[in-house]
């Protein structure tokens, strides 16, 4: 049986974690450096920094505060925002980062996934798309779920995967921050289109939650939460022997 993870997300502006609802409305949290070290000294499998105004700001992604994070914590740790070219994984690489999430940067050039996967290897390359709902169709959103690429995500996630990407990171924009549950429609479609791993993005409001997507999902191979773990709504290990106690493999 596959072990599932629990990774904390860490969406950093000007130096901070903040949280915000369906994208917007972002809320100032705490420093990204503690807080990367109590999830790494709790439970977390994995962790995920993003810097989420990298790409809308046209400017590279904050390296001090990630030389920092990354130099703190004892897990795997994914890294995005104002990835554009094979240089900036490389640079981000350099800083600690394990993996690098790329989105804004692969719809501007297509290539960047198939490059990044020659060089580095497709382990190494995530593709982190956000998703939402128009008029019944799933599309692709870019710089922070800000702009409308009119791509039809399905079918952009199997071109990304067939380049090289070695993991997706799905951000559904309907569920986030609502505390509604995961998106099981859009992760089922995910999960049916790729053979890669998928990480459900978007939802989560309380354990039972994650119970639901793997229960209901067995592709998924992670869930992927924010506030509710920076606010204590849930605790990691808690919820990672809850899972274990429901069937589902954790790693304890």
């Amino acid at each position: 049986m596959t072990t599932k993870r629990i990774i904390p997300c860490l969406d950093v502006k000007n130096g901070r974690v903040v949280k915000g609802v369906n994208f917007e409305g972002l809320n100032d949290v705490s420093s990204p450096v503690e807080l990367a070290k109590y999830y790494s000294d709790n439970g977390a499998d994995e962790l995920v920094f993003y810097d989420i105004t990298a790409s809308f700001e046209q400017r590279k992604l904050f390296s001090d505060i990630l030389c920092e994070v990354a130099s703190t914590i004892f897990i795997p740790l994914t890294v995005g925002g104002g990835i554009n070219t094979v240089d900036d994984f490389d640079r981000v690489l350099k800083c600690g980062a394990d993996k690098v999430s790329v989105n804004s940067g692969a719809i501007r050039n297509p290539n960047l996934v198939y490059e990044a996967a020659k060089l580095y290897g497709d382990q190494c390359v995530v593709l982190s798309v956000d998703v939402k709902r128009v008029d019944g169709v799933f599309r692709v959103f870019a710089k922070g779920g800000r702009e409308n690429t009119g791509m039809e995500a399905i079918e952009w996630i199997k071109k990304c995967v067939g380049n090289g990407a070695g993991e997706i990171v799905v951000n559904s924009i309907d569920t986030d921050g609502v505390k509604k549950g995961f998106d099981l429609e859009m992760l089922d479609a995910v999960c049916n289109a790729v053979s890669v791993p998928v990480i459900a993005s978007g939802g989560a409001g309380n354990k039972q939650h994650f119970t639901e997507l793997f229960k209901t999902l067995p592709k998924v191979d992670a869930g992927l939460a924010a506030s509710i773990f920076h606010f204590g709504e849930v605790d990691i290990i808690d919820l990672k022997k809850e899972l274990n106690q429901n069937g589902i493999c954790m790693r304890l």
